[in-house]
């Protein structure tokens, strides 16, 4: 493989994250699927955590999370 024996670390680099997520980019193409709406929520997540800092209280944490986003 040329890509594997060149001295490009870059392109071994590129390369070896090619193979690790080879099953998730060939589903994309196939399905059209992405992880968007995961990335969203996990973001409405640390919003949500930004604006409760200071809450020690875990259950409940959760409990407001589970109300507003569920």
């Amino acid at each position: 493989n040329q890509v594997t024996d060149s001295e490009f670390k870059s392109f071994n680099t590129i390369a070896a994250t090619v193979y690790e997520h080879y099953d998730e980019i060939v589903n994309f193409f196939i399905n059209r699927s992405t992880n968007a709406s995961a990335e969203s929520f996990n973001t409405k997540i640390k919003a949500f955590r930004t604006s409760l800092k200071g809450v020690t209280d875990v259950k409940f944490f959760l409990f407001r999370l589970t109300k507003i986003y569920a």
